[in-house]
Formats: C-alpha cells, sequence, structure tokens
C-alpha cells in the first residue's frame, strides 16, 4: 500500500490478483451508487458533503474518484483522513473485489458546475456566470445565497434569483478580484437576501 498526498489531495494504491464476482460483476452504475453509500456517511461524520464518486479504467487498474467538499473548504489532512476512513471501510467489504484500484479523495476544481444551494453558498464574493431558466444568461458576483435564493451583483446592482430561476453557473477565473468583494468562504448574509426584495422594487 503507499499513499500520495499533493494538491489537495490523498491517494491509496491496492494491488490484487483480478477477481471478478458472480454473472460478471457489478456494473458501473451499481458499483458508484453502493460506494455512494459507503462514503457518504464517512464524508458526513468528518464534516464534508459527498459531492461525486466516479468509477473508471486507469490503465490496468480501476481509479476511484471521491470529491468532497464543505464550508470553507477542505484541506489535505481533510481529504487524507477521509482517504483513510474509505480505505479502511472498503478493505472491510468485497465491494471492489481483488481487481487492482486506486482510490483518490479530492476537492472540487473550480470548473465544478454550480447546481446546489450550497454550492453557491459556497461562491459567495466569486464571480459567477449562469443560464437562466427562462433563456439567456447572466454575469454576476455572488453576494449572498442560502436555501432559497442566490443575489448577484449584476452590473452594480444586486438581483435576487430562486434557485428555479437559474441553470448551471460557472465560477469565472479572475486574475485579479475587485477591491471591497467577499471572500470565496464567506458566510451569506441573512439581511441581504430578506432585504433584496424591497432593493428591486426600488429598481
Amino acid at each position: 500500500m503507499s499513499v500520495e498526498s499533493g494538491r489537495g489531495r490523498a491517494r491509496r494504491a491496492s494491488s490484487r490478483p483480478e477477481r471478478r464476482a458472480p454473472g460478471g460483476g457489478a456494473s458501473r452504475a451499481e458499483l458508484v451508487a453502493e460506494l455512494t453509500r459507503l462514503v457518504a456517511p464517512l464524508a458526513a461524520a468528518e464534516g464534508m458533503d459527498l459531492e461525486e464518486v466516479d468509477v473508471r479504467p486507469a490503465g490496468r487498474r480501476r481509479l476511484v474518484r471521491i470529491v468532497v467538499d464543505a464550508d470553507g473548504g477542505v484541506s489535505l489532512d481533510d481529504v487524507a483522513t477521509l482517504n483513510q476512513a474509505v480505505s479502511a471501510r472498503l478493505d472491510e467489504t468485497d465491494l471492489m473485489g481483488t481487481a487492482p484500484y486506486v482510490l483518490e479523495v479530492t476537492s472540487p476544481g473550480v470548473d465544478r458546475p454550480l447546481t446546489e444551494p450550497r454550492h453557491w453558498r459556497r461562491a459567495v464574493g466569486r464571480l459567477v456566470r449562469t443560464a437562466l431558466a427562462d433563456g439567456g444568461q447572466v454575469e454576476g458576483r455572488v453576494v449572498a445565497a442560502d436555501d432559497d435564493a442566490v443575489v448577484l451583483e449584476v452590473a452594480g446592482r444586486r438581483r435576487r434569483f430562486g434557485h428555479g430561476e437559474l441553470g448551471r453557473g460557472r465560477v469565472q477565473v479572475e486574475f485579479r478580484r475587485a477591491e471591497g468583494t467577499a471572500p470565496a468562504d464567506g458566510e451569506a448574509s441573512d439581511d441581504e437576501l430578506a432585504d433584496l426584495g424591497a432593493d428591486e422594487a426600488g429598481n
């Protein structure tokens, strides 16, 4: 067994003789579903959300990629701790069979689409572009977000969008952040969300 750490991710490699389950083994979708059920509570116990599980061939091995996130982000220590917990749990099961595999636990990249309220909340302070449900798209900075809505500053004006009005958002890469903007992990302001309706009505 070897554990490698770098750039916010940890990897575990395990080499074993090939073995196939009866009937040809579980499909990729079934394996992903089983892994999701196994990993989700382990991530939650460490204060993280499980964002994605993926399994795909990687040469003669399989790559098991687990993406997690949390308010305030995740550190290398966080992913290493979860990597160890998942590794131990997999060793207790026959889920992966005896085929070689690499386990990778990582955090989302900047290109992760914003599709859940928690994604928008964690993007406070960031410049985003998103499609609108009724057509077109909008680009603005996330000022605040909660389970019901997102407040974007668009061309100097704050606009409130319900999650149902927004498509998949994308964080835009900025080489220089505008002065006075909130940090990316800033907390959403309940007052800003509550007052936005009055603000829009006056504009």
